[in-house]
């Protein structure tokens, strides 16, 4: 314990709009330093190994997997979870079209299902199907199988082109 606290160091990040400092470790992963650290229990925590996709958030523009980064690779980082979505009170339109068209169940693939659908439409707001069920596809849904989540992630691109 003594050890990992004198390996300890702060990272700078920018955490949903927000600038913060926050202390690590080497072995510390983004996903538990999101979570346990900071507070942001939006990422949830599955497999631990890169296969479910349930601890997606955006870093520096990118969908990526919290579980797999070291909190320290994210010094200077520019991350958005789950809870950055919406904005001043405002649910952001990927998240309307989920509730709309019921593609949520159980709710667990949900936030890593809306960042990698976000990742996606911020890059090519006019993503085709396929390049929907790419962008998706490295989340695993349980409940849903899958169609109502593309289909929110159509109407949600199709909102968010005419606004």
């Amino acid at each position: 314990m003594l050890q990992a606290m004198a390996n300890s160091k702060k990272i700078r990040i920018t955490l949903n709009g927000r600038r913060c400092e926050v202390e690590t470790t080497p072995d510390r992963i983004l996903l538990d330093l999101l979570r346990e650290d900071l507070g942001f229990t939006g990422t949830k925590k599955g497999c631990e190994q890169g296969e479910c996709g349930a601890c997606t958030v955006i870093m520096n523009g990118k969908a990526v997997l919290a579980c797999l980064i070291p909190a320290s690779k994210a010094e200077g980082a520019e991350i958005m979870t789950v809870e950055g979505l919406a904005q001043e009170g405002q649910l952001h339109p990927l998240q309307e079209a989920f509730w709309a068209e019921g593609a949520v169940q159980c709710g667990y693939c949900t936030p890593g299902m809306l960042l990698s659908a976000k990742a996606l439409l911020d890059t090519d707001p006019a993503a085709a199907v396929e390049q929907i069920k790419q962008a998706i596809s490295g989340n695993l849904c349980r409940c849903t199988g899958y169609t109502k989540i593309i289909r929110a992630i159509e109407t949600a691109a199709e909102k968010m082109r005419h606004e």
